[in-house]
């Protein structure tokens, strides 16, 4: 393929590598899997939080400062608009694509559907979850929820194509829009090249379990803290480490207080500094709080843990219950304090071996690389292109 036939796709998205979050991977591995096939990739984003640095890979990437909330989230719809109102005159005047990837919120979607039909490029949207659903379960109500689901509903049908990362999140498109053709199932996974459990390890921090990533209303990461306290001052050798950031950090820190030094709130860190911990860990934590409208979702944070060798523990519904419990990568529990103390003392009375640790790395390698995901959504992308959806 000669550089002036290949294919020119922009992606546009707030969160990027080296950012941590699902996200951030994810379409650092479909920048990877298109820029394999030959294309050349443009990344429009924001600047991570300070701190975070990382080398890019075979494209070009596109940074532009933006407003984050009190915990470092780009969160909200001020934090929104601040990377949304800047991205159509970024997306504007830049050299013409032949397509554009976005990502949710519906808002970016938005502004990406106005700008492709202005220049008369076609858009592919990347969808981990369904904004309107998650806000539903959230007690938007009202004009507000109506709005929200009229915007994402109009952007999911003018897109070329929809990328779910789940049947789950698939279904909830298909209801949403009435499209039967179109939304393509590429799976999602996490980066086996970052999380694995060859690396750096933290066996001079002790005993201790590991949260990393977002605290908000849709994860419930406060399901963990309750739990430790109950099961804190019979295991004063053991600690819960929390990484991250999100709209309930702050009330988690209140909550914890009362336990005292065992539980420990760290900023967010680069994925192989989080690797280091989950080599050394436990038990990785990870949850999908039920009846917030995410019921379908996959927690990712379950996937990052698991491929560093870190076994699971899930405290929630969706499809990781049945994962977790068929291929014995953990203890899945309901979502209450008390089930999840009942899995924290089995993992401590009952660690797992070095084996295991690397069975569950190489099953997630095997099962949920990320590096699968990127060249099946490069593959959909680049067909959407040719008008082939």
């Amino acid at each position: 393929m000669t550089q002036q036939q290949a294919p020119r796709v922009t992606i546009a998205s707030r969160l990027f590598a080296p950012e941590t979050g699902a996200a951030a991977y994810r379409l650092k591995a479909l920048a990877n899997g298109l820029a394999e096939r030959g294309a050349k990739v443009r990344v429009i984003t924001t600047r991570p939080p300070r701190g975070l640095t990382g080398a890019n890979g075979d494209y070009q990437v596109s940074r532009w400062p933006v407003l984050r909330d009190a915990g470092g989230n780009v969160r909200g719809y001020i934090q929104y608009l601040s990377f949304d109102i800047p991205l159509f005159f970024r997306l504007l005047i830049s050299p013409k694509p032949d397509v554009v990837v976005v990502e949710p919120p519906p808002t970016t979607g938005l502004i990406v559907k106005t700008v492709c039909r202005l220049r008369r490029i076609p858009y592919v949207y990347f969808s981990a979850d369904v904004s309107s659903s998650a806000a539903k379960g959230i007690g938007v109500k009202g004009p507000a929820l109506r709005l929200l689901t009229w915007m994402e509903r109009w952007v999911l049908r003018s897109a070329a194509g929809v990328l779910a990362v789940s049947e789950g999140v698939r279904q909830e498109i298909s209801a949403l829009t009435g499209r039967e053709h179109g939304i393509h199932m590429v799976g999602t996974g996490v980066d086996t090249d970052t999380f694995s459990p060859v690396g750096d390890a933290r066996p001079e921090e002790g005993t201790f379990f590991v949260y990393a990533g977002t605290m908000s209303e849709i994860q419930g990461a406060g399901v963990f803290v309750d739990a430790f306290a109950l099961i804190a001052q019979d295991n004063p050798d053991v600690r819960l480490l929390m990484f991250g950031q999100g709209v309930e950090l702050e009330a988690l820190k209140a909550r914890a207080e009362a336990i005292g030094p065992q539980v420990q709130f760290r900023p967010p860190t680069s994925g192989s500094e989080v690797a280091s911990y989950f080599r050394s860990a436990i038990a990785s934590l990870a949850s999908v709080r039920p009846g917030k409208g995410y019921d379908f979702a996959f927690a990712t944070k379950s996937l990052a843990g698991l491929a560093a060798g870190a076994p699971t523990i899930y405290a929630g519904g969706g499809p990781m219950v049945e994962l977790i419990e068929e291929n014995k990568l953990g203890i899945v529990s309901e979502w209450d304090p008390a089930s999840v103390a009942l899995a924290m003392k089995a993992m401590i009375a009952s660690p797992v071996s070095e084996a295991d640790r690397s069975r569950l790395a190489t099953w997630t390698e095997e099962h949920f690389s990320l590096r699968s995901v990127g060249q099946a959504g490069a593959e959909r992308v680049l067909s959407c292109m040719k008008g082939k959806a």
